[in-house]
């Protein structure tokens, strides 16, 4: 009989006139037991069915000696492993499967089970098998014994379930993996949230969550369709493994939401700064099916314990912090603060009172001059929409804008901007241009060259007066329309600004295809071109280098210092903006400028370029030894600020500003000023995501309530002062300033 079949075994263990292999007492039976119903015939049936099996490869036999070694296995087993059958008689049962840590538990209870000569059944084994591709068997075993007390060794069988196996696997992941882009599932991030969450509670550990969505993702679904958006994911996927490194922290909630869970990290630095590497690498251009596309992405951040003790307050917190940075412009990131619920409610009546504005006219226009970089001569003027709200004033155009495009108020708004400024700068002298923005909305009408053309036909307005500035947003998603538009527009005769160049993507093959008249360099480079050892003046030469090439002109946004200017100059960068020169100005004062005829502006400023001032008027606490002064902080910066409401500070006096939520910042008084003084900070301040400053870290609420102070977001109680004996107590170092004026 061939090896692999059934066969006499020569294993001293056994009877001579014993055979191996499975169901082998009945074949015994069959043998010798003449009185047996079975004849021969029936014997030898049952071994060419059992033969029959085997070949099948639904199934495989094996048996083994007494010490556990092979006496007989199918030939299947031998062609699976590599091997042949007469290689592995003789050799221990155990070798056939897997060994490794990897491995499932089972292998490492086999030898046990063997070892107490008990019965098995079904058990799942992983084969040791060479390659990649992984062999499980449902293996099942019986011992025998030649007598009572003389064990003899196994017999049993094995079936293939690599199938089942990887099945059972596969539902497995599909509880805790989304499908789509293998990133951890919402089911798996929220039992890893709460996890994390109990055990650092304890430990005194912080915990951040980032919550992301993508921007105008929407747009991709609508123009190329699902199965391109489920593409364009898998994309953004990777982009987050790779900027996170671990793909263990990430996890897709559905849709186009993503989450990102931090252990011990609370450093608004780093967070802020991995935030802002994850905005940029998802913004760049994916191709997806043949087509290049364009999105971004909002960041959220939440930090544990600060902003919330629970999964379901951190994720609230998060997800307003979200809100807020789409609210914000998106494309940034947003820090959770306890005034953000107010942001909200105060966005929403926002929203609300826009809808209104234009019929109430409440949105006007105001100017800025483009000037000659040579001449200080006003060339033109760059039209800024304004909104005069009747209770809450003048509302920042950074806050109104983004309201005016998810509630798709921008078209009227873009409409209405392109026909005052065609109406206004027709009565100009001489042959200033005006510049329009458009918005990607805007563009994408089909409408607009109708729009542009009538009001330029009611105003009397001359097309060549008229600047259209266009962001690299009009390139979302590439196609013949766009290069129609821009056709349309140009036969028309208006010029077209690419505008915040530097700031997207630059692609050069659209420069080369877009009929712009000029290149508009974004404030950012301007802002860090002077400092040492910055790569900004570079970038700026080869833009203007670039621009000189394609015959366009250049202007500079953002133009503050003499410094500035003069490096401008050298660049030959051939038109400027900024305040430098001024401000924007309503359409009279411009009309009173220009009277005389030219305008001619001296640039004035300040001689270097000084880090970014925020002013302001917010009320925080000083602490000086055992006293807290409250005072008014007049204006931020990273490195320094400046308060005002206490008297009598020498320089080098010592405070700690506390800017609320646990802000504590270590500072100095550099400059006393009868009741303001100017102070320098320990350590600098980083960016919150919305244009303004914050402390990199911020002090445990565990460690205020301790100290006694009350925590808003801890539960009443829940840690106590320890102290023993109550804190002496000092007199005031300082006036404050209402002291100061009584005396």
């Amino acid at each position: 009989m061939a090896a692999g079949k059934f066969s006499w075994s020569a294993n001293p263990d056994s009877s001579p006139d014993e055979p191996h292999g499975f169901f082998g007492k009945f074949a015994n039976r069959a043998i010798h037991r003449p009185e047996s119903t079975l004849t021969a015939n029936a014997s030898k049936n049952a071994t060419l069915l059992l033969q029959n099996f085997e070949e099948s490869g639904r199934g495989w036999f094996w048996s083994t000696d007494s010490k556990g070694l092979i006496t007989y296995i199918s030939a299947s087993v031998g062609e699976l492993l590599g091997t042949t059958t007469d290689a592995l008689i003789g050799t221990s049962f155990t070798q056939l499967f897997q060994q490794s840590d990897a491995a499932a538990g089972h292998q490492r209870t086999l030898p046990f089970i063997l070892k107490k000569q008990s019965k098995f059944d079904d058990l799942p084994l992983q084969a040791a098998k060479l390659g990649e591709e992984e062999v499980w068997w449902a293996v099942s075993g019986r011992p025998f014994f030649h007598s009572a007390e003389k064990f003899g060794g196994y017999r049993g069988s094995g079936a293939d379930i690599t199938v089942q196996r990887m099945n059972a696997k596969d539902n497995s992941r599909l509880a805790t993996y989304d499908s789509l882009t293998g990133l951890l599932n919402r089911f798996r991030m929220s039992k890893l949230l709460d996890t994390t969450l109990s055990a650092f509670k304890n430990q005194r550990r912080a915990c951040s969550i980032m919550l992301i969505d993508l921007d105008r993702f929407k747009l991709v679904n609508d123009t190329l369709g699902h199965p391109a958006g489920d593409a364009l994911l898998k994309q953004v996927a990777e982009r987050l493994i790779k900027v996170v490194g671990d793909r263990e922290k990430i996890g897709r909630l559905g849709g186009d939401e993503f989450q990102i869970i931090l252990q011990d990290v609370d450093d608004r630095g780093t967070l802020g700064d991995l935030a802002d590497k994850i905005i940029k690498s998802l913004s760049h251009p994916y191709s997806v099916d043949g087509s290049r596309c364009i999105i971004g992405a909002s960041v959220g951040i939440a930090v544990s314990p600060f902003d919330g003790q629970s999964s379901e307050d951190l994720i609230r917190n998060a997800d307003l912090a979200l809100y807020a940075a789409k609210g914000g412009g998106r494309g940034r990131f947003r820090f959770y603060s306890s005034e953000l619920l107010q942001v909200a409610e105060d966005r929403r009546v926002l929203e609300e009172d826009l809808r209104d504005a234009l019929a109430n006219d409440q949105i006007w226009l105001a100017y800025q001059p483009v000037v000659d970089a040579k001449t200080n001569a006003v060339t033109g003027f760059e039209a800024l929409i304004r909104w005069k709200h009747p209770e809450r004033g003048h509302i920042s155009p950074a806050v109104f804008i983004p309201i005016a495009e998810e509630t798709n108020l921008i078209g009227e708004l873009g409409e209405w901007a392109l026909q005052k400024a065609c109406e206004q700068a027709a009565t100009w002298p001489g042959k200033l241009k005006v510049a329009v923005n458009v918005s990607p909305i805007q563009f994408a009408n089909d409408l607009l060259p109708k729009t542009i053309e009538s009001a330029l036909s009611v105003s009397g307005l001359p097309p060549e007066r008229l600047e259209l500035e266009i962001t690299e947003g009009v390139f979302l998603q590439e196609s013949s329309d766009t290069d129609s538009m821009f056709q349309a527009l140009k036969k028309i005769g208006v010029r077209l600004a690419l505008d915040d160049f530097g700031t997207g993507y630059s692609s050069l093959g659209y420069l080369r295809t877009a009929p712009f008249d000029k290149i508009k360099i974004d404030q950012s480079f301007v802002r860090t071109a002077t400092e040492p050892g910055s790569r900004d003046g570079a970038i700026i030469a080869a833009i203007v280098a670039l621009a000189k090439a394609l015959d366009m002109d250049t202007t500079a946004e953002g133009i503050e210092s003499l410094d500035q200017l003069e490096m401008i100059r050298d660049l030959n960068v051939s038109h400027v903006q900024g305040f430098i020169y001024s401000q924007a100005v309503s359409n009279e004062e411009l009309l009173e400028r220009l009277k005389a005829g030219e305008w001619k502006i001296t640039p004035t400023g300040p001689a270097v370029t000084r880090g970014d001032r925020h002013s302001m008027y917010r009320k925080i606490g000083v602490i000086h030894e055992n006293h807290c002064y409250n005072v008014v902080l007049r204006n931020l910066s990273v490195s320094g600020a400046l308060i005002e409401g206490i008297v009598n500070v020498p320089e080098g006096t010592n405070f700690v500003l506390d800017f609320g939520d646990g802000q504590l910042a270590v500072s100095t008084v550099v400059r006393s000023m009868g009741h303001q003084q100017g102070i320098e900070f320990e350590e600098r301040l980083v960016n919150d995501g919305n244009g303004g400053l914050c402390t990199s870290r911020r002090i445990s609420p565990y460690m205020l309530a301790a100290a006694g102070m009350p925590i808003t977001n801890l539960p009443p109680g829940y840690y106590q002062n320890t102290d023993a004996e109550p804190r002496p107590k000092t007199l005031p170092a300082f006036a404050t300033a209402s002291d100061w004026k009584a005396g």
